[in-house]
């Protein structure tokens, strides 16, 4: 029981059908394929709808939801069979079996390969390179198999025409070490005709389209399959897309597989061969036959590496043997001739494709295999086979086919009552007696020796002189007439659906078929002169030669008659039902939900039809005879624990079949179970549905519970961790911070005594939690440092140095250079080295002002250039005082041309640049505009001296610093300065000597400092 799912997609196991009646049956088939669920049990028999399209039922992850999990823990899939035989295998080292079943079109191949896929991909978990070969051989053989015994047919675009049994060997932990494979009745009437609709094999079509050109060419071909009669009924229409690119995929699997280049060469050859055999025709000329196209028998001779002379006389000539050893040749009839070209051709594929599937064994088998070295080798089968055949004309094919399934279905019932009988007897049940339908009667009207169908065919065969299909039927209607499941239009002259003379009709187990008889006799003696087979031996390519070891017999020498068609067929159905007999079987039912191929449509009669002959409504009575339901106690438990007081969450008993009792008997259902002795039978599925309800209602509450639970843990889990973390985040900032304080300490304990006071020490990088302090610490450390070096200043420069700190305030980063790395003189004129001509002059006016206006002392004086308001510039000197700025006339003993008192000067700009321009702002806006020169030397920056000494002037004077730093956005020199008046004919003195850009400025009680962006003065 899949019990994963839930009952909205229909009972997952047909054994738990309320009512096992057809009318159920189909109900939950038609439920589940609509819902997508193409999978469901009968017990351990998977039930497979082909769905017509791709589906995410298959893949890595799916297999490994799939890997060692009982067959009803997951849903119904081909995986859990698969892997179900596997374990079985593996762990009880059982040799087991996957049948295949079911009728072309139903999925029988898809299904061969997923199953084959899933044990290549659980197995050999150490990559062993020659378990990973024989892997790789034994899916590529799927490849080369169905190229050359598939065929397009109106049931199915590849629908295997033979019957395919393959033995997978695995050493004793259960890696494939090699395998097997054996096929059954190649269905080689295909090469010569196929149904309206239908093509030859896929190898023709793969040939011919695929190949390259230069090959064709060395085959004698054209790339049109309509210009060889074996290809020409299905060229119309009926070619597929994937024909080209299958022609290099077989031939690389061919590679992989191990077939040389010079074997794909003569594999191509042989198709070729028949290609073109079959165009070889047949013409009277008197009483002799001729071959129309003779060209042909040279192309035919060189493909097949034989005299074109040999060939020729084979195919219009029959050697024969007289009683006396003499040998004389036959000419054949047209007929004769045509007839032994066809049987050629069709023997010519059947032994190819049998070499084909020899060399693949040659590979794939087991070597050096010691079971004393290597352990015990067990084997999983897979049989892949035709399903039950009923056509509107039914011919010794369909015969062998049904006859087959026939041998199956008895196994098949045979295998299912012994597995439950010794389930039963193992679990100490007793065994209940089931009625079934017994097919034996049907295999003994086929196969019984002297009395059956085949035997009567045989005898037939054998019989001398001219035998026909209808007296075989005849013979049939003698000795079968009373036959239950036999009979024919001149047994039952009423029925008018057959035709005397030509029809007879068995009841199969799967329903009444009626066969037609012509083509019985013929296709049952297989006839092939031995000229071909002495021909194709002689044959110069190995590989042609291989395929036809009795051609090395003389024709004199006298061999026993060859076993028939059907004899054959009946003894290869026999060695494979006794060999399946031998191990443990699992089953997989395919079944086609229509003849259109629509992934949509559900054809109920159609599908009903292959209920019936498949058996599977009988299966599941023989399965509900006894007890629908089985699990052992553990697993049972496992899953229905919840659901009684005693066993939730564990149980106290001594046994799990004690605690599985207490359960059963709350609920009430003693009546309805056995107890084995390691299992629990239920006699009717209500019993497990109510079971399933009850629990379905308590598992919301449980999940409930589990996750209050585990959500619980997992926060008090979380809790703990976030408590260990902060706990070690506590400890480790601590000792971050300790070790960063212990290498400060360590790092900045000698600066005192360091020429430079610790500038040069590098600070360490330090915690995230100490960015700040070391910010501080930084700055306090500067104001240590700054202190140290100020205290060794002598008095005398302490005046330059405040200066000079004032100007940096605010020139910093506004004015590359303004000379702080130079001594600032600031009363130039009175030095005699900046002016030894005039400075006695200048001291003489200096002393005068003092006297008469008693001003302190000189901050600044120097030579400049003046420039007035008509943009005329001029010689001239400035005086700075405590009290006033004057202009000066050099020329005139330094003759005072203009006081200023410094309380109405109200700012100053300079540029950004190297000039020594400066404008000086006053409050009546009369502006006076200078640039410094005669300066020693002469690149002199005097520009960050005069500010310094005005800035610390007005800050000693307000005892008030304030500094303020605005960028103004697109605003010429011109704008900073003050006075409306003086600033239009300032404008075109100064524009040529700055640019546009933002002005800042600095504020000092009053004075404003402007520094603007400009290209120093020429």
């Amino acid at each position: 029981m899949a019990e994963q799912e839930s009952l909205e997609f229909g009972k997952a196991d047909f054994v738990l059908l309320d009512q096992v009646t057809m009318e159920h049956f189909m109900e939950n088939l038609k439920l589940r394929f609509e819902m997508g669920r193409i999978y469901t049990y009968i017990g351990e028999v998977v039930v497979s709808m082909n769905p017509y399209k791709q589906t995410q039922l298959y893949g890595k992850d799916v297999i490994e939801q799939y890997q060692g999990r009982e067959l009803y823990e997951r849903p119904p899939h081909l995986y859990a069979v698969a892997d179900a035989a596997y374990k079985a295998m593996k762990r009880r080292a059982k040799d087991t079996c996957i049948v295949i079943s079911g009728e072309s079109g139903a999925g029988k191949t898809e299904a061969s390969k997923y199953i084959m896929q899933y044990i290549a991909a659980i197995t050999n978990p150490s990559q062993r390179e020659e378990v990973e070969r024989v892997k790789n051989v034994l899916l590529k053989s799927n490849c080369v198999l169905e190229a050359f015994g598939n065929a397009k047919t109106n049931r199915n675009d590849n629908s295997s025409r033979f019957g395919k049994y393959m033995d997978i060997d695995f050493d004793f932990k259960g890696d494939p070490t090699g395998g097997h494979i054996n096929n059954y009745l190649l269905e080689k009437s295909r090469i010569l005709h196929q149904q309206p609709g239908e093509r030859n094999f896929h190898s023709f079509y793969q040939l011919l389209l695929g190949a390259s050109d230069a090959l064709l060419a060395s085959l004698h071909l054209c790339r049109d399959p309509a210009a060889y009669r074996f290809t020409s009924e299905g060229a119309s229409n009926n070619l597929l897309t994937s024909d080209q690119s299958n022609f290099k995929a077989v031939a690389d699997a061919m590679k992989v597989i191990g077939f040389s280049p010079e074997e794909i060469n003569s594999v191509y050859k042989i198709l070729a061969t028949i290609l073109h055999l079959g165009n070889v025709s047949f013409v009277t000329e008197g009483d002799a036959v001729a071959i129309e196209n003779r060209e042909l028998v040279s192309q035919l001779g060189e493909l097949t590496s034989t005299q074109p002379e040999s060939l020729l006389r084979t195919l219009l000539y029959r050697a024969v043997a007289t009683g006396g050893g003499e040998v004389i040749e036959k000419g054949h009839s047209a007929k004769e001739a045509n007839y032994a070209r066809d049987a050629c051709a069709k023997a010519i594929y059947e032994r190819l494709f049998c070499w084909i599937v020899g060399r693949i064994n040659t590979v794939i088998e087991v070597k050096n295999y010691d079971a004393r070295l290597h352990g015990k080798n067990t084997v999983i089968a897979v049989l892949d086979i035709y399903g039950f055949e009923i056509f509107e004309s039914n011919s010794f094919e369909q015969f062998c086919i049904n006859y087959c399934n026939e041998k199956l279905q008895q196994l098949f019932i045979e295998l299912i009552l012994r597995q439950e009988q010794e389930e039963y007897q193992r679990e100490g049940i007793e065994w209940q007696h089931i009625e079934y339908f017994n097919n034996q009667i049907i295999v003994d009207l086929v196969e019984q020796p002297h009395k059956g169908i085949i035997s009567i065919l045989d005898e037939a065969c054998l019989t001398g002189g001219q035998v026909t299909d209808a007296m075989f039927l005849e013979s049939m209607n003698t000795k079968l007439g009373k036959h239950p499941h036999y009979t024919s239009r001149k047994l039952c002259a009423t029925d008018k659906s057959m035709e005397f003379g030509r029809d007879f009709r068995i009841k199969h187990y799967a329903g009444n078929v009626t066969y037609s008889v012509e083509g019985f006799i013929d296709k049952n003696k297989d006839t092939l002169f031995q000229d071909f087979k002495r021909l194709m031996y002689n044959s110069t390519d190995p590989v042609l030669r291989d395929m036809w070891p009795e051609g090395e017999v003389s024709i004199t020498e006298v061999t026993k008659r060859p076993l028939t068609a059907a004899t054959l067929f009946k003894n290869s159905m026999v060695a494979l039902v006794e060999n399946l007999a031998s191990k443990e079987p699992y089953y997989v039912r395919c079944i086609k939900p229509n003849d259109q191929k629509s992934p949509l449509l559900f054809d109920a009669e159609r599908c009903r039809h292959q209920v019936e002959y498949l058996g599977l409504l009988e299966n599941v009575r023989v399965r509900r005879a006894g007890f629908a339901y089985r699990q052992p106690y553990d697993r049972f438990l496992l899953r229905y624990k919840m659901t009684c007081e005693y066993t939730w969450p564990n149980h106290l008993m001594p046994t799990d079949q004690e605690a599985t009792r207490a359960l059963i008997d709350q609920h009430g259902f003693q009546d309805d179970v056995a107890y084995g002795h390691t299992k629990i039978f239920i006699r009717r599925p209500q019993t497990l549905f109510c079971l399933e309800q009850e629990r379905a209602q308590l598992i919301p509450i449980i999940v409930l519970l589990l996750q209050k639970a585990w959500r619980g843990a997992l926060a008090r889990r979380r809790c703990r961790y976030l408590r260990a973390i902060y706990t070690i985040m506590g400890h480790y900032k601590r000792h971050k911070v300790k070790t960063y304080l212990l290498e400060l300490v360590r790092r900045f304990q000698g600066v005192r005594s360091m020429a430079d006071y610790g500038k040069s020490v590098e600070w360490p990088d330090p915690p995230a939690v100490l960015a700040q302090f070391q910010e501080n610490s930084k700055l306090l450390f500067r104001r240590w440092r700054a202190r140290q070096i100020v205290k060794n200043i002598p008095p005398s420069d302490m005046a330059q140095i405040q200066a000079k700190v004032a100007a940096m305030e605010v020139l910093q980063g506004l004015r590359k250079d303004w000379g702080c790395q130079r001594n600032w003189g600031r009363d130039y004129l009175s030095s005699v080295a900046e002016n030894p001509v005039m400075a006695a002059q200048f001291a003489r006016r200096v002393q005068a002002l003092k006297d008469k206006v008693h001003f302190g002392s000189v901050l600044f004086s120097c030579h400049v250039r003046k420039i007035n308001r008509f943009n005329k510039s001029r010689d001239r000197a400035i005086l700075v005082t405590d009290q006033h700025l004057y202009k000066l006339e050099p020329r005139k003993q330094y003759r005072v041309m203009r006081t200023l008192p410094l309380s109405t000067v109200t700012g100053m700009s300079v540029t950004s640049c190297q000039d020594q321009l400066v404008v000086f702002h006053t409050q009546n806006h009369d502006d006076l505009v200078i640039c410094f020169h005669k300066m020693q030397p002469e690149e002199d920056n005097r520009v960050g001296e005069l500010v310094g000494v005005l800035v610390d002037h007005f800050k000693t004077k307000s005892k008030k610093t304030q500094a303020r730093r605005n960028r103004m956005e697109n605003r010429s020199v011109c704008g900073t300065l003050t006075g409306r008046d003086f600033q239009r004919p300032m404008l075109s003195a100064l524009e040529n000597a700055t640019s546009k850009g933002p002005v800042p400025t600095a504020d000092v009680h009053g004075f404003a400092l402007h520094c603007t962006r400009a290209a120093k003065l020429g």
